[in-house]
């Protein structure tokens, strides 16, 4: 069985699956032009953006948040502002342990739109949407879980994201490298990691189990999940980017489907690399 046929296995009642293959062209299952909610897959988005101003001198990781001057722009994306997962009130300190956001990314954007003078949609829009093709929306929806699109949308940000071109190397090496090490915390649906990687938006596998991604996948792994049963992940090591959109909530089913697609899918691009 092939790792797209895994796919007609899982308990949803709509999905979109594929991955890129060695040449950077999709393949795919399921409807790929099918639009979903991407949760907090959104969260790539908005660091996508931020990592574009901080290049284009509009922001810098270390300056003061405007909308929370006691934490930094690189708190606000590596999750450590002390903001809890919904709510305005800090329940910690900048930098002292790792607490998932939604607020977090939503005072991100807002400082974004400050710094920029330009609506964060639609500085999103401007700098990552459209030069990657891709036609999601955000529109007036949380910055930190909002955005729809297809599974053809986000495999282009898997594309982008193995060889960048909206950012340097360099600065995607940096925001796929641990933002301070040795911080636990929780991944959400999953439970408590100690440590609680994650570099500036984008969570790493590192060492974490059980993990939404393969056996197989290198630490080095990065990308998200959403709460609306979608991922995406991209393995540096292997040079694979994959991805689903689902219409089922995250749960164990997940923590069981997508593992090992994610091994079957590394197989086979593993035994295409062998055999050209």
């Amino acid at each position: 069985m092939t790792a797209l046929e895994l796919v007609g296995a899982w308990p949803v009642h709509n999905v979109a699956a594929g991955y890129l293959t060695v040449d950077g062209t999709p393949l795919t299952t399921g409807d790929a032009h099918r639009r979903f909610p991407l949760a907090s897959l959104t969260k790539l988005l908005a660091a996508m953006a931020a990592l574009v101003a901080v290049e284009e001198g509009s922001i810098g990781l270390d300056e003061p948040a405007v909308t929370m001057p006691e934490a930094t722009v690189r708190h606000l994306l590596a999750h450590t502002s002390g903001l809890p997962f919904e709510g305005e009130v800090p329940i910690g300190r900048p930098g002292g342990r790792r607490i998932y956001s939604n607020t977090g990314i939503e005072r991100l954007a807002a400082h974004l739109a400050d710094r920029t003078g330009i609506p964060f949609a639609t500085y999103l829009a401007e700098a990552v949407f459209e030069p990657l093709d891709m036609g999601c929306e955000l529109g007036e929806r949380s910055p930190a879980a909002g955005a729809v699109g297809s599974l053809l949308d986000v495999l282009a940000l898997g594309r982008e994201l193995l060889a960048p071109t909206l950012i340097s190397p360099t600065t995607l090496a940096e925001a796929t490298s641990v933002q301070y090490p040795g911080l636990s915390g929780v991944v959400p649906g999953i439970g408590h990691m100690d440590p609680c990687d994650w570099g500036l938006g984008f969570e790493l596998r590192d060492a974490k189990s059980p993990h939404w991604t393969g056996a197989g996948n290198a630490p080095g792994t990065f990308g998200h999940f959403g709460g609306s049963g979608t991922f995406l992940w991209v393995d540096p090591v292997a040079g694979v980017a994959c991805a689903a959109l689902t219409d089922r909530t995250f749960g164990g089913w997940a923590l069981e489907a997508w593992p090992a697609f994610a091994d079957a899918v590394l197989a086979e691009t593993t035994a295409n690399r062998s055999h050209p």
